[in-house]
């Protein structure tokens, strides 16, 4: 994993230093952030059985689905402030046993209700983590070194998909009937049991910051932080509200909310968006929603990569952008043809993850301590409340046109308001 940003760098020893960084923390990292989506968005393939076996439609799941943001936006941004105050390594541990422990017990819901408290509890549990994560690497990398990492840590979603779908239907198949619970139960129960392994884990691994790091030399310590320093000299040094309060936060808040109802209204729905080409194997399903995710991985590293080298944000994010509503549009064009729903939602899935780490190369250029605590945390929450919307959009629409149809064109209109809003935006990099 090279994390030197730039292909001619004219330091090898501080690239050097940010490689042996890279390794250390990305991969464990990755993995944390793929347990974590595993379980926020496990709930897609859960439908497949769960909505019969429940007596649930279209519009609960949708709700239910959704209303993870509700609690997750009401605890963001206090979580983002006390990882700031207290620390990386016991907040992050915090949150992942927490979130596990809820995601397992989700097997024992049989209401509507029960459903909403689980999803919400979730929400609550979860705050926190991603943009703490996002918070976590602006200790670690500069601003011009920070696209490419952040697209690596952000790959973990595509891998989610990747690896969590198959493996996610083959549990719905596997497990269905033993000991007594459904494969769906045994779906929250198996993928919840890791994130609790791995905020225990965390506790040992992780360090707060540059400085309490052992496995780095003085000599390392010093270069990175000099590189820190120099970074944040070039950013807004202001108290946590007044972050909170600059338009540009707000605008970057609509971007992301745009996006996000992209990313959820698909990730939700897409393993029924498949199912109702005519594949009703679980198994294959779990396959076939690899596929997006899949190639997503490639484009996402090869436009960071981009990014990076060319020291440019605005057009790397609205082209991609744009691609995801080509791909949401055109697969309304032939929702029972298997192929085409495969190749179309690739696109769209492509699109809009590639989107996803470079958009947080934004906010992080220009804010810096508890403004960035602060203003990191208000955009993810803002912007996840479409984490509410979109799944819901798309429930109520199907049911009550008996299509996805309408709900994925809303979503692909969002894909354009993104690029639209990017392209506002000042054309230099910070």
């Amino acid at each position: 994993m090279n994390s030197t940003a730039l292909p001619t760098a004219a330091d090898p020893a501080a690239d050097a230093a940010y490689r042996k960084v890279g390794w250390r923390l990305l991969p464990f990292l990755m993995l944390c952030y793929f347990v974590a989506y595993l379980d926020r968005v496990n709930v897609g393939f859960a439908q497949l059985q769960m909505k019969g076996a429940l007596q649930f439609s279209d519009a609960v799941y949708g709700f239910g689905a959704g209303i993870f943001f509700l609690g997750y936006f009401l605890f963001e941004v206090p979580s983002n402030l006390l990882l700031h105050r207290v620390g990386a390594r016991v907040w992050i541990a915090r949150i992942m046993i927490s979130w596990g422990v809820i995601s397992a017990l989700t097997l024992f819901i049989q209401t509507p209700t029960m459903f909403y408290v689980a999803r919400f509890l979730l929400g609550l549990a979860e705050a926190g983590f991603f943009p703490g994560i996002i918070l976590y690497l602006t200790y670690w990398y500069p601003a011009r070194r920070r696209s490419q990492m952040t697209a690596w840590f952000m790959s973990a979603v595509a891998l989610s998909g990747l690896v969590g779908s198959p493996v996610s239907g083959w549990i719905l198949h596997h497990f269905h009937g033993q000991s007594g619970l459904a494969g769906w139960q045994w779906l929250f129960l198996l993928e919840g049991v890791p994130a609790v392994l791995l905020g225990l884990a965390t506790l040992a691994y992780l360090d707060d910051g540059i400085t309490s790091a052992k496995w780095l030399s003085e000599g390392e310590k010093l270069l990175l932080r000099r590189g820190i320093e120099a970074d944040n000299q070039a950013k807004q040094h202001v108290s946590a509200l007044q972050g909170m309060r600059s338009p540009r936060v707000w605008l970057f808040a609509l971007v992301y909310f745009s996006v996000v109802m992209g990313l959820y209204g698909l990730g939700f729905w897409l393993p029924l968006l498949l199912r109702s080409t005519g594949v009703s194997d679980p198994r294959t399903i779990g396959w076939l929603v690899a596929v997006p995710y899949g190639v997503s991985i490639v484009a996402m590293v090869l436009v960071g990569r981009s990014s990076d080298a060319r020291e440019e944000l605005r057009w790397h994010v609205a082209l991609p952008a744009l691609a995801g509503a080509a791909g949401l549009a055109l697969s309304t064009l032939w929702p029972h043809d298997t192929l085409a729903a495969v190749l179309t939602l690739t696109l769209a899935t492509c699109g809009i993850m590639t989107v996803l780490p470079l958009f947080w190369s934004l906010p992080t250029a220009f804010l810096a301590g508890s403004a960035a605590a602060a203003g990191i945390a208000l955009i993810n929450s803002l912007g996840n409340l479409a984490g509410f919307f979109g799944p819901s959009i798309v429930g109520w629409v199907k049911q009550a046109t008996h299509s996805t149809n309408g709900g994925v064109l809303v979503l692909a209109g969002f894909m354009v308001l993104c690029a639209v809003l990017v392209l506002s935006l000042p054309a230099r990099r910070n």
